[in-house]
């Protein structure tokens, strides 16, 4: 058993879905964690650290944590770590993507990529592992499934669809996350 420290269940569901070959995921709520990790950090690594250590320590089990950001080229790596408030502190995803693409009118290089980083800490050691995957800012929300900003993100091989015009396996196959819940995967 690992435990995965989120209280997103768009995020559980997705990461249930990968790991589909015995591992059982307990999130924060079966185990009894109702508190809000903060996420401190200034680094994406730094964040799921925090998440991991914080679980670690208190409950003395084995567990994981993520963070992900969307990195845009020409706003300078923004949003980033900063990508689940990026227009104040609420986590509203539809008021990020506004606040993008509002930043966004106008770019002609729209170069993107999303990147996870999951932190692992086993028998009381901590690793890492990165998952990322190249695309671009669409100019308008595409599409209806997925969360947060997956109606503006197109993948590169994603032949030509966001995120959210995808499949739920479809996106796990090329996400961010999926390449690191498959590098995550060879470590356990």
């Amino acid at each position: 058993m690992l435990v995965f420290a989120t209280n997103n269940a768009h995020k559980l569901r997705e990461v249930r879905q990968m790991l589909t070959d015995g591992v059982e995921i307990k999130s924060l709520s079966e185990i009894g964690c109702d508190a809000d990790i903060p996420e401190t950090a200034d680094t994406l690594e730094g964040n799921a650290e925090l998440k991991a250590r914080y679980v670690s320590e208190r409950f003395g089990l084995d567990v994981f944590a993520d963070d992900t950001g969307l990195e845009v080229e020409v706003l300078g790596g923004a949003p980033g770590v900063y990508s689940a408030r990026y227009a104040g502190p609420g986590h509203d995803s539809e008021a990020n993507m506004a606040r993008l693409l509002r930043e966004m009118e106008g770019q002609e290089n729209r170069r993107a990529r999303f990147r996870t980083v999951i932190a692992i800490i086993r028998n009381g050691e901590i690793r890492t592992v990165e998952g990322i995957v190249n695309g671009k800012i669409a100019t308008e929300p595409l599409g209806t499934d997925g969360f947060g900003y997956d109606p503006i993100f197109i993948p590169d091989e994603g032949n030509g669809r966001s995120f959210a015009e995808m499949t739920a396996d479809e996106k796990n196959a090329l996400s961010h996350r999926g390449r690191a819940m498959a590098a995550l995967m060879n470590l356990i």
